[in-house]
């Protein structure tokens, strides 16, 4: 978390707004799914995704969360709501609480998940890099995978946290050592919800087609303890910094639910 933006109440989602005015916006994300609104569309089809697992090259911490960026050289995402468009994968990061009945940023019928795993692709079919399509209503296809606390690990994610010691300060970096298939973390499942909104991080651009899977996926109460552990400040900041945002941990980075508005939220399968 830098000192403009983060999570506390000093600089947090109310205060985004008055920082970032696209956070204003009628367009924002996350918000509630609420299933008895939620509208079955005859046009929505299966997505369709393929990725390259050796070219996912390394986890960071960029003061916020862990996040896994990726060479999207072969990978495309297309089907769906995002029509014949080519999406291709940038990076995939993770949202979580401090305890394990919060950390997602969506929440379904009210209810909040453990955490939510969100895998960011740009359109490449339209615009030629991803800066250009961040500002483009159509540029970004987000996929969220909500994440539910069981008995067993998660083994990929396990490659995640297991790294995540090295890791531990704002702008650590580390390669991965070994590859890393992304499509290991989406469901077999092909039910989602999808409805238009905004990057749930400053500077909250509208730029983005959202697709929430409805089946989620287990992980161990473990491997969040240890994204729980990671800091929010660079390894030469001063005590005063690490008081100045509470505990100095990465906790609670979610961005609470938005009104929809009189936007549509759609849904594919799962009757």
């Amino acid at each position: 978390m830098s000192a403009e933006w983060g999570y506390t109440d000093v600089n947090g989602p109310k205060v985004w707004p008055s920082l970032f005015p696209q956070a204003a916006g009628s367009r924002q994300s996350p918000v509630n799914i609420s299933t008895s609104q939620t509208k079955q569309s005859s046009d929505l089809a299966p997505l369709k995704w393929k990725y390259v697992p050796e070219n996912t090259r390394s986890l960071v911490n960029p003061g916020y969360c862990w996040r896994v960026d990726v060479n999207g050289q072969g990978s495309e995402l297309t089907g769906g709501p995002l029509n014949d468009d080519v999406y291709i994968l940038e990076q995939f990061h993770c949202h979580w609480g401090c305890n394990d009945n919060k950390g997602s940023e969506h929440t379904v019928d009210g209810v909040s998940y453990s955490g939510e795993l969100h895998f960011v692709h740009w359109n490449a079919t339209k615009y030629k890099t991803f800066i250009e399509a961040a500002a483009q209503p159509d540029g970004l296809a987000v996929l969220g995978v909500l994440l539910k606390v069981g008995e067993k690990a998660h083994p990929e994610l396990d490659q995640i946290a297991n790294l995540l010691p090295f890791v531990t300060h704002k702008g650590d970096r580390v390669t991965l050592t070994k590859p890393l298939d992304p499509g290991s973390f989406l469901p077999a499942t092909p039910a989602y919800w999808t409805y238009l909104g905004s990057l749930t991080t400053p500077p909250c651009s509208e730029c983005v087609i959202w697709i929430i899977f409805k089946e989620p996926l287990e992980v161990a109460h473990e491997q969040l303890v240890a994204f729980r552990n990671m800091k929010c400040f660079d390894v030469c900041a001063d005590e005063s910094f690490e008081k100045t945002f509470e505990t100095g941990l990465v906790i609670n980075n979610y961005r609470p639910p938005l009104d929809l508005g009189n936007r549509e939220l759609r849904e594919y399968g799962g009757h």
